[in-house]
């Protein structure tokens, strides 16, 4: 463990640890709060997850793309060079 995780590790635990007991003495609209936001931010996880998801389809279709219009281009090239020897 180097200088910095050791300074920041209890740091951070303490931190955790205060939020904690804040969040017990919390009132039931600020817990509600809390609870909206810890809801709405698996929400924006799951939908992070779907774009990544559909961006990677996306990408796999375009590389499909690109390599068939490769060997159109491939073979449009030796049609117009077959053509140009008669």
């Amino acid at each position: 463990m180097n200088m910095l995780s050791r300074v920041m590790l209890p740091a951070a635990l303490a931190s955790a640890v205060l939020l904690g007991g804040c969040a017990t003495h919390l009132n039931e609209q600020d817990q509600a709060k809390l609870d909206q936001a810890v809801k709405d931010s698996a929400e924006a996880k799951e939908m992070a997850q779907q774009a990544m998801t559909q961006s990677q389809a996306a990408s796999a279709s375009a590389d499909r793309a690109a390599a068939l219009a490769q060997a159109a281009n491939e073979k449009a090239d030796r049609i117009f060079q077959h053509s140009l020897r008669k």
